[in-house]
């Protein structure tokens, strides 16, 4: 402090507050991004808050300055150098302000918490998919494609009605093998067709299931002229990926369809297929790369 100046010193502006309030900003913005981003926002909240708290807490109010003593000629003793402080370290107000912030930072986490789990939770309860009974695997021959349509809730009827396209690969090890493509091109969601012949007489039924052979040179989409080969890769058209996949298991002898998830790209064919499989995405959405992280959290499917 200027000795000419009577008023004593004050601590200048913090920049720790500014610091938390990004990372909870963040962390909110996570709330609909991505996972990351919330543990991004998190860090920083708690990495800005412990260097507030601490920058709070040795605070002790307003320091006054100390009075400057006038300079002396030779011979004199010079300045006093005054006593320790013997003020407490942590005094009453400062123990009154570090206890109202934390209430209040209590409070406020008990009120906004469940206003939040109330907007986000619902979007992330019971939405699994229940597996579904496509019939005995004798029903799919080897090598060959087939137009699997079959209701996902049977309680709701034909509306719930789905597509797929399923081969059968033969046995990988001892276990059978199959290829299960989804029919929503991966540009804005509409019907794909097989890119061939679909013999109608020759269809199969079971239960709610119905089998129509066919024998596509790949897949293709309608609406803007997406273009699949037979592995659901892009050849042609605006998708930004391979179409997705079905996982599946084998039970008693039967083929059961279990969720879809997200193809970036099948390398190789049938069994010996690599596909560089993602958790599920919307059509129009990257499946994987750091472009995928602009994209908006998928509830469970």
């Amino acid at each position: 402090m200027d000795p000419r100046r009577k008023t004593p010193h004050v601590p200048g502006p913090s920049l720790w507050p500014v610091g938390f309030a990004i990372g909870v900003a963040v962390a909110l913005l996570g709330l609909v991004v991505r996972w990351q981003i919330i543990a991004l926002g998190i860090v920083i909240s708690v990495l800005f808050g412990i260097l507030w708290i601490r920058e709070a807490a040795g605070r002790r109010g307003i320091a006054e300055a100390l009075p400057v003593e006038p300079e002396f000629g030779p011979g004199h003793p010079g300045p006093t150098i005054p006593p320790p402080s013997t003020r407490e370290k942590y005094p009453r107000n400062v123990f009154l302000e570090m206890s109202t912030l934390g209430l209040g930072g209590v409070i406020g986490g008990l009120v906004s918490l469940p206003a939040l789990g109330f907007m986000v939770g619902p979007a992330f309860l019971n939405q699994g998919v229940k597996d579904h009974d496509l019939g005995p695997v004798e029903n799919f021959p080897q090598g060959s494609f087939v137009v699997a349509t079959y209701m996902s809730d049977p309680s709701q009827g034909e509306v719930s009605r789905r597509t797929a396209f399923v081969r059968y690969n033969g046995l990988l090890g001892a276990q059978p093998s199959f290829t299960i493509i989804s029919n929503h091109c991966v540009h804005l969601g509409c019907p794909v067709q097989p890119n061939g012949p679909v013999y109608d007489k020759q269809t199969k039924t079971f239960g709610d299931v119905t089998l129509i052979p066919t024998k596509p040179s790949g897949f293709g989409c309608p609406c803007h002229g997406g273009q699949y080969d037979s592995e659901g890769n892009c050849v042609a058209g605006p998708p930004v990926r391979a179409l997705d996949r079905y996982a599946f298991s084998i039970r008693n002898g039967n083929l059961y369809i279990g969720a879809p998830y997200s193809v970036a790209i099948v390398e190789g064919e049938g069994a010996g297929a690599k596909i560089h499989k993602n958790s599920y995405s919307p059509p129009g959405e990257q499946a994987g790369g750091i472009e995928s992280w602009l994209y908006p959290i998928q509830p469970p499917n």
